[in-house]
């Protein structure tokens, strides 16, 4: 009671200091966050800063060719004589020249309506020469202000480029157009190889570059009507899906952030009109920092008190201390107890989960018995009738035909020894083996895994087939549980198969001082994003199956506890191969 009261005493007095060590901690965190933001900041603009850098020159690179191939004679001799082949022929091979040797990706000459008169790929089976291109942008730009440029997707190739136009005029005062087309997506490669989110986004706020492809052809912002029926019209973006993409940026306080909480920083571009070139970087690290430096300011805080309040109490807790002994002595031998009380409890846990995994064992393997049901319905069924003809036949032969009569017993007979050996493969199948392991020879474990099979093979028109082994070898296993293992794989083999088609293998190898109990499927194999959860209890792919999605995990299971492994190689398209894994088993001399 004096202890309870010397404790109530004490906390008016800690209360106080605790909220101050939380407020010191609070504030420790946010400074640590607004110190690592504002690297991650820093670190965005000098982003910004090299990826202006790099797409400005390498649209610099290109910028004068138009101007610097319409003074060629051959181009205004073209543009002056669009009907005369050899001019049109002559302009034709030096647009293709000097592309090949700039390094663009076209070159090529409309007149005053918009018609390509030549161009550098004019002998290819997507060339340009004949098409009208009077509705794209860079063209009217070009005989309005003398120059255009646009970054779009091309209609007749499909290929997206950063299209720059010039002005001419022939040698009587013809007008007309030079466009070269520069390919920027090995800008998008570098970015997406180092593991940048950057981003370009046009004068209308949508993005046409990207290190990130989810951000390729989204607007930053929903677009107006108006801007997207000008888009739809010139066909900027002409089959990128643009029409529902969703916008990429949300507000979020005095930051700008996009869908998965990164932080955005946006620069204007200056070498063309309206282009902004975003860069992103996630928050992450500086939220860490903030929690681990206000962690570990709280700790330091709260040792304090404890070392400071341990000070102010020395006294008092020396003259408690017999008492405190003793109630340490109780609490002791209470702990002890409730120790005592935990072993025994996780103990019958253990027990308890020892017992539900033989259950489940157990269960599986009779759910797997009652997909095998029908087959074996049908299997049984047919010696039965058979016998019931054989043995009317027999009793209608008796008397006239002695000789026939045998050997209809002798077909019945061994329709029952059929029936037998099926029903004793079930029975031991069905039944509970104890834990201990045993020698096991791989040949009887095959052997006995596909006659269970057998049934449900002949049920679903694929028969698996035995690549014959080597030697007989022998694993330290239990023979139930090994052939439970067998009969799960090659009831997944089966039902992954197609039945006109399929084929699913059972071979036995040695690898090394392993064996490989293998069974392979020429099905669909499994996709890469569940392969790694596809041995997870209670996962399974088969939507219209009985199954618990069990079988590959107890068969893991299974294969652990006799000291092997499971592995599963797949790929769509290419089947699947599940491989069981285990010691070979070396006999002894004379054995």
């Amino acid at each position: 009671m004096k202890l309870r009261r010397m404790t109530a005493a004490l906390r008016p007095h800690l209360w106080p200091r605790l909220a101050l060590v939380i407020l010191l901690a609070a504030l420790a965190g946010a400074l640590a966050y607004g110190l690592l933001r504002t690297q991650i900041e820093r670190r965005l603009d000098q982003t910004l800063l090299l990826t202006d850098r790099s797409l400005q020159s390498e649209v610099e690179r290109f910028r004068y060719l138009p101007e610097v191939a319409a003074e060629d004679a051959r181009i205004r001799a073209a543009l002056a004589n669009p009907a005369d082949p050899q001019r049109i022929a002559a302009a034709n091979l030096y647009l293709q020249a000097i592309t090949a040797h700039a390094g663009a990706e076209q070159l090529y000459l409309l007149d005053y309506t918009g018609l390509t008169i030549a161009s550098s790929n004019w002998q290819n089976l997507d060339s340009y020469v004949g098409r009208n291109y009077g509705f794209r942008p860079y063209f009217d730009d070009a005989l309005e202000t003398g120059n255009g440029a646009v970054y779009a997707i091309g209609v007749t190739t499909g290929q997206p480029g950063y299209f720059m136009s010039t002005r001419l005029y022939g040698p009587s005062g013809e007008l007309g157009v030079l466009v070269v087309k520069i390919n920027l997506r090995p800008l998008e490669e570098t970015w997406a190889e180092t593991g940048q989110k950057v981003a370009v986004a046009d004068a209308d706020g949508v993005v046409f570059l990207s290190g990130d492809p989810a951000w390729r052809y989204h607007p930053l912002t929903p677009l107006p009507a108006p801007v997207r029926e000008r888009l739809a019209r010139t066909q900027i973006y002409s089959g990128s899906g643009l029409d529902g993409a969703s916008a990429l940026l949300r507000r979020n306080g005095h930051s700008l952030t996009d869908g998965a909480g990164r932080l955005l920083t946006l620069n204007r571009a200056p070498f063309a009109r309206g282009w902004e070139l975003l860069a992103a970087a996630s928050l992450w690290p500086a939220r860490a920092a903030a929690l681990v430096t206000g962690g570990v300011v709280l700790l330091a805080g709260l040792l304090g008190l404890a070392l400071l309040n341990l000070r102010q109490h020395r006294q008092r807790l020396i003259a408690l201390r017999l008492r405190q002994t003793e109630m340490m002595e109780r609490k002791v031998d209470q702990r002890t107890a409730e120790l005592n009380h935990e072993i025994e409890t996780r103990r019958k846990i253990e027990a308890d989960l020892r017992a539900a995994q033989e259950t489940l064992v157990h269960s599986e393997k009779m759910a797997a018995l009652g997909r095998m049901s029908a087959a074996v319905v049908h299997e049984v069924s047919q010696p039965l009738a058979a016998m019931e003809a054989t043995l009317t036949a027999a009793q209608l032969s008796l008397s006239r035909a002695p000789e026939q009569t045998e050997a209809r017993l002798q077909t019945a007979h061994g329709l029952i020894r059929r029936m037998q050996r099926m029903t004793r493969n079930l029975k031991n199948f069905a039944r509970k083996e104890v834990a201990p392991t045993t020698p096991v020879s791989l040949n009887t474990v095959t052997a006995t895994a596909l006659e269970l099979v057998a049934p449900r093979a002949q049920a679903t028109g694929v028969t698996p087939q035995l690549l014959p082994p080597a030697a007989d070898y022998r694993v330290q296993a239990g023979q139930v549980r090994l052939e439970q293992v067998l009969v799960n794989l090659l009831h997944n083999a089966m039902e992954a198969v197609e039945p006109e088609n399929g084929e699913v293998t059972l071979s036995v190898t040695r690898q090394g001082q392993e064996i490989c109990l293998c069974v392979a499927d020429n099905g669909p194999g499994i996709p890469e994003d569940i392969l790694p959860r596809i041995t997870e209890p209670f996962f399974s792919t088969k939507t219209h199956s009985e199954g618990l999605g069990l079988g590959l995990a107890i068969s893991r299971e299974i294969v652990l506890q006799f000291g092997g492994r499971l592995e599963i190689d797949s790929a769509p398209g290419a089947g699947t191969r599940v491989s069981v894994m285990l010691p070979e088993l070396v006999r002894e001399t004379g054995q």
